[in-house]
């Protein structure tokens, strides 16, 4: 599953002519390095990243999803997105790649 949210968001910033750069995530959270040009809203991309991708892993896994939303919800309301260049790129992608995938 965690492999077609990958699918998915790469999708969504295609759409928005953004790039998904790297991407990890656990059972529970996802990090996501994304190059998107100024004129995106970043609330309006990472509400399509979420509403998108929980309305296809809905579709594709509901009997597994069903048991682990949050109050009926696939993601929680909150998200952290943080900016850099250069150099600090390249630790928040070491960063994301040394995640721990779901056992």
């Amino acid at each position: 599953m965690l492999a077609r949210t990958e699918e998915i968001m790469r999708e969504v910033c295609a759409d928005f002519e953004a790039e998904l750069m790297q991407f990890n995530g656990a059972q529970d959270l996802v990090h996501l390095l994304v190059r998107y040009p100024p004129t995106v809203q970043l609330s309006k991309l990472v509400n399509s990243l979420k509403g998108v991708s929980s309305r296809r892993l809905r579709q594709e896994y509901d009997s597994h999803v069903r048991h682990h939303l949050w109050d009926g919800h696939f993601w929680s309301g909150s998200y952290f997105a943080g900016s850099c260049d250069g150099p600090p790129r390249t630790l928040v992608k070491q960063y994301i790649e040394n995640q721990q995938h779901p056992a």
